[in-house]
């Protein structure tokens, strides 16, 4: 049986820069907020076309921490989609806002825009928009609605590092972006990790300090901030994969529409959609159990 993920096989090709990322780090001697994250900071806002990055603890801290700096909490609501990961609805609930579910596209299982003017109330602060398995939610649809009211709009992009949207790469699509980069993401790191991206320069600023206890010089506590800082290490791990992150979203591309092909007219499974003008960096096909052993016979006549 082949693993849902296979973390060795993943980064066999990197183990020598791997080894000399660690020994850059250990020989370095900075442990936390040093010149490793500095500069993932920098190649990964590159990267995504941004003004800032600011590396966080994980996916999870990127959401909550991006609503808090925003001014968001009790009282407010939250639009976001009902079929996501949990993190996506905690991420709201840990500000002490409130989550309001629009129901998803059943066509891409992402949030449906027209159904988004239906739940806004003059309590709604924001938008979070799931780029769910890797596909970009219709950014240009719900910026339309958003823009003009005010709405901050933050993607969660936590499986889409380097999907696109007419042209433009996740992190650049809202206001901000939150990324996980947990071990099984495309751009995963070795441990939990995480990132904002944005074009606002006081929201940037808002972050760094309250990523760090709240705090921009030591010893001086501005806000009552937490502990959520990306580390030494898994930047320096990072920044070995972030140059190879479009080719190796060009090889699930092609797998995927291999995959797409070879499983076209096996009865009622319908083979995920991807919008002409989005790229995706995930797939997924859901099926029972029970299939399958149907599902890999048709992949073997098939040639897959």
């Amino acid at each position: 049986m082949i693993p849902f993920f296979d973390i060795h096989a993943g980064h066999a090709e990197l183990a020598n820069e791997f080894t000399e990322a660690f020994s850059r780090v250990m020989t370095s001697g900075h442990v936390i907020m040093g010149p490793e994250v500095s500069a993932f900071e920098k190649e990964f806002a590159t990267y995504c076309g941004a003004k800032h990055c600011i590396g966080v603890g994980n996916g999870l801290d990127a959401l909550a921490l991006t609503l808090r700096a925003r001014g968001i909490g009790p009282g407010d609501e939250v639009l976001v989609p009902s079929q996501t990961f949990i993190a996506s609805w905690l991420g709201v609930s840990m500000v002490g806002a409130t989550p309001v579910p629009v129901e998803i596209d059943p066509a891409t299982y992402l949030i449906d825009p027209a159904r988004i003017k239906e739940k806004l109330t003059s309590k709604t602060k924001a938008i979070m928009p799931v780029h769910l398995y890797g596909l970009p939610a219709a950014m240009d649809k719900i910026n339309e609605i958003a823009r003009p009211l005010g709405i901050f709009v933050l993607e969660d992009a936590a499986q889409a590092h380097g999907a696109t949207h007419h042209g433009k790469r996740t992190g650049t699509l809202g206001n901000a972006a939150a990324f996980s980069f947990y071990p099984t993401k495309n751009l995963g790191a070795m441990g939990d990790a995480g990132a904002v991206v944005t074009d606002d320069d006081q929201l940037a600023a808002d972050l760094r300090m309250l990523r760090n206890y709240g705090s921009t010089q030591k010893y001086i506590h501005e806000v009552a901030g937490v502990n959520s800082r990306l580390d030494e290490l898994q930047a320096a791990l990072l920044r070995t994969k972030i140059g190879r992150l479009d080719a190796w979203n060009d090889k699930r591309r092609a797998l995927a529409a291999r995959y797409s092909e070879g499983l076209k007219g096996v009865g009622d499974l319908r083979v995920p959609f991807v919008p002409a003008d989005s790229t995706h960096v995930f797939h997924l096909y859901v099926v029972s159990t029970q299939r399958r052993a149907e599902l890999s016979a048709h992949l073997t006549a098939a040639g897959v």
